[in-house]
């Protein structure tokens, strides 16, 4: 696929949360396969038990949710942002869908393609699984099947810093402060979205944190590809 140029990248993250508040509000057949997937997998840590380890369960798209998507893009001399937030994940995935596909007729272009931070391995296909449970419809920019490598249109900024070497993982806050860019944690982390989520339902703050991720994704893909990021006071957020 030819490159695009940056106004027809759709920047994205994602935030999700276990399905349930507490280990014990999961229904008995789905502790059970918890319980399956954590210790055959040994992602069990030392001295946790499985309720403890449920905390976790937002990390895989059969035991997680996703509560919020930001999408980010250049229009002109500006950055906007998008976002999709709430209780009703089908509801939030029906309006992302919405959205991508008007961004594309709207781009007009055949180039479109999308941006995430280490998306390959979890933004892409947590949407996809999500949306196939909901029984949403995949756009055909997320569905890969039966695609050539060169006919897929997702961009991953960890892969393009890996430049081939998948030995390590390289967070998205480490690249921004290797490229001198603000750290997009300083409010929250992702280990913190499952609690902001349940115990205070703080879903603006959980929002605010995913835009600020977008915009320093968009950034970091500026610096991957030798150009200037640009200025933050640029960014215009519209709900």
């Amino acid at each position: 696929m030819a490159v695009s140029s940056r106004e027809n990248i759709l920047f994205l993250d994602i935030e999700t949360t276990p399905q349930f508040p507490d280990f014990s509000d999961v229904s008995a057949p789905a502790q059970q396969l918890w319980e399956e997937k954590i210790t055959r997998q040994r992602l069990l840590k030392e001295n946790e038990t499985i309720p403890e380890s449920y905390g976790r369960a937002g990390l895989y798209a059969e035991f997680g949710k996703i509560i919020c998507i930001v999408v980010g893009f250049f229009e002109k001399d500006t950055f906007q942002l998008r976002s999709f937030s709430g209780d009703d994940e089908k509801k939030l995935l029906i309006e992302f869908s919405s959205f991508l596909e008007k961004f594309i007729q709207h781009r007009n272009a055949p180039n479109i393609q999308l941006c995430a931070h280490n998306g390959k391995e979890f933004d892409y296909p947590y949407i996809a699984r999500r949306m196939l449970i909901n029984k949403v419809t995949i756009p055909n920019i997320l569905d890969n099947s039966g695609k050539k490598p060169w006919e897929v249109s997702l961009i991953d900024t960890l892969e393009l810093w890996k430049f081939g070497d998948y030995k390590a993982f390289t967070s998205l806050n480490l690249l921004a402060h290797i490229f001198g860019l603000p750290s997009p944690k300083q409010q929250l982390d992702g280990s913190k979205v499952g609690t902001t989520y349940w115990q205070k339902h703080d879903l603006e703050s959980i929002v605010k944190y995913c835009c600020t991720d977008v915009v320093t994704l968009a950034n970091v893909y500026l610096c991957l590809k030798g150009q200037e990021p640009f200025n933050e006071n640029s960014v215009v957020y519209k709900p």
